[in-house]
């Protein structure tokens, strides 16, 4: 197989793969119009993903805004301006460094939870029972 060969198999596999992941996305959508419902699993899937993550949100704030101001002590050391870095360090935190780190936060955990979880009802078919059962697999695990 020549180079050029490879490059056209690598570029066409990526294709196919951004073909699929779209599809899936807008079976997903349209997904979420067409009844049947699921508000309890709504429900818990934003109570899974708001409350549940904001201990992992809340430490790394704390631990951001605890290195954010031992960093910000020595360079305001130098000018004696110690009074202004619980001022800096809040707006710092609020303004930029908070929704940066809780979006990688969130993401992160709720991300490899459900990735988890479906795993493991892949693994124990119970993704096979929920087709069995004439419940679509999409709408009741994708769309809440």
């Amino acid at each position: 197989m020549n180079p050029l060969q490879a490059i056209g198999r690598v570029f066409l596999g990526f294709l196919g793969t951004t073909g699929r992941l779209t599809l899936f996305a807008l079976n997903a959508v349209r997904h979420c119009f067409l009844p049947p419902y699921y508000p309890r699993i709504m429900v818990r899937q934003m109570i899974e993903i708001g409350y549940y993550s904001l201990p992992v949100v809340g430490l790394t704030a704390i631990f951001a805004g605890m290195v954010l101001a031992l960093q910000s002590y020595t360079g305001f050391a130098r000018f004696s301006a110690e009074g202004a870095i619980a001022n800096v360090v809040v707006l710092s935190i609020t303004r930029e460094l908070a929704p940066v780190l809780g979006g990688l936060m969130i993401a992160g955990r709720v991300g490899a939870s459900m990735a988890a979880e479906i795993g493991t009802m892949r693994v124990t078919e119970q993704i096979d029972a929920l087709t069995t059962l004439s419940t679509n697999a999409m709408k009741y695990l994708v769309v809440p």
